[in-house]
């Protein structure tokens, strides 16, 4: 694959809405030495991330919806987060923009690339690119939601920006795809 690392051989353990396949590789350390690994790698596709901003009024628009992998690890399930979507064969702008439309009834205008990131490249294959876009009472196109056919029970949620960065400071924003950009957006607006 690389100079680092060789995959001697992998095994598709689960596929449904990704894959999570266990592989086995020689990793060049960095004395030269090699080591056979073992990891797990899942695979669901990348994805795209929006926080939507209005300028004139300062305020950010998020969506609040149910994550089952938050109630696992025993937090509170319904997480305040951007707009965000796997691409689906999309670039990462048409996906955010798509995704923004669906979720917040807002299709948003100016949209700015901030980034791409992997949020956990210990073992998710995801890469996340991440934009800013704005809106206002002209870019509403319906009331949001999401799509209920692919399971989405979305809220929409209009806060002020101060209030949404208080928000990461005391626990109600937890998603890192949101803290990285309302903290981007803090230092560049």
């Amino acid at each position: 694959m690389n100079e680092r690392a060789k995959i001697i051989s992998k095994q598709v353990l689960a596929k449904s809405w990704g894959s999570l396949t266990s592989y086995t590789m020689d990793y060049r350390r960095q004395d030269g030495t090699v080591q056979r690994l073992k990891r797990e790698a899942y695979d669901h596709g990348s994805a795209a991330a929006i926080l939507l901003y209005d300028p004139d009024r300062k305020t950010v628009l998020l969506v609040r919806q149910f994550r089952f992998a938050v109630m696992l690890n025993g937090d509170h399930a319904d997480m305040l987060e951007v707009c965000a979507g796997m691409l689906d064969g999309d670039d990462p702008k048409t996906c955010a923009i798509r995704e923004a439309t669906e979720e917040s009834g807002h299709a948003p205008t100016d949209l700015r690339h901030v980034c791409d990131v992997y949020v956990s490249p210990g073992s998710v294959t995801e890469k996340v690119s991440l934009f800013i876009g704005h809106y206002h009472a002209s870019t509403r196109q319906h009331e949001g939601g999401g799509l209920a056919d692919e399971g989405e029970d979305i809220e929409v949620v209009e806060l002020p920006l101060a209030e949404a960065l208080a928000m990461i400071g005391d626990g109600r924003i937890m998603d890192a795809k949101t803290v990285l950009l309302l903290q981007h957006l803090a230092l560049t607006a």
